[in-house]
């Protein structure tokens, strides 16, 4: 089964497509599965979808980069540190995982990331080069923790772009992080080429500045 975990709507700063776009674009190209990642919010959130599993999750602004929740049922704070984001991710029951870790603007970082207590890596993430992609995955590998992929999409034409494959005897969300928690996925999908990274790069740079230089 293939499932994007890292998908933004309308209710993100930077997000353009409503929860009715998301899902009609998801059926059509035969994702099975869908988490709506969020800046620091839970606010476009469906308890159910038809024909589509959704895995309830959120993009967290930690003081050092994004971290990915997923399963939890509350929003975590924004701006405390790795540590205490992950804590508090846990304490829901739910998993976290690091989000597109070499991103400059945005990512952890390997320093961030190694000796913390990560439940898995986005090892594919559509909107990160290639090489960051990469890194990701061998950062994942070293530290024994599982790869998921998602398309970080903004705008309903890159939906699936990336993506990550779970066992298909998956029934529920519950099932989706058992399956993470037990090295059952991988990722799988593109990442973007130098030519769209360097111009998203110096449009991401404009808004940056235009936010008084703070992280989404």
């Amino acid at each position: 089964m293939k499932a994007d975990l890292h998908v933004h709507s309308d209710h993100s700063g930077d997000g353009r497509q409503s929860l009715e776009d998301i899902l009609r674009t998801c059926r059509e190209i035969g994702l099975g599965a869908l988490a709506i990642t969020d800046h620091n919010n839970m606010d476009c959130y469906p308890s159910v979808a038809e024909d589509i599993m959704i895995l309830p999750g959120m993009e967290i602004t930690t003081a050092d980069g994004h971290v990915l929740a997923y399963l939890i049922g509350e929003p975590v704070p924004r701006g405390r540190s790795v540590d205490e984001t992950i804590d508090l991710i846990h304490d829901q029951g739910g998993i976290a995982v690091a989000a597109h870790p070499y991103r400059w603007w945005s990512g952890l970082g390997e320093e961030n990331v190694r000796g913390r207590k990560f439940d898995a890596v986005e090892t594919l993430n559509s909107r990160s080069m290639g090489l960051g992609n990469r890194r990701a995955a061998r950062l994942a590998r070293s530290i024994g923790v599982s790869e998921v992929g998602g398309s970080d999409a903004h705008v309903t034409a890159h939906i699936g772009r990336a993506w990550t494959v779970f066992p298909d005897d998956c029934q529920n969300a519950e099932d989706m992080v058992k399956a993470i928690r037990t090295g059952a996925t991988s990722a799988e999908g593109r990442g973007r080429g130098i030519g769209q990274t360097i111009a998203y790069g110096t449009k991401s740079i404009a808004r940056w500045a235009g936010r008084g230089f703070k992280r989404l």
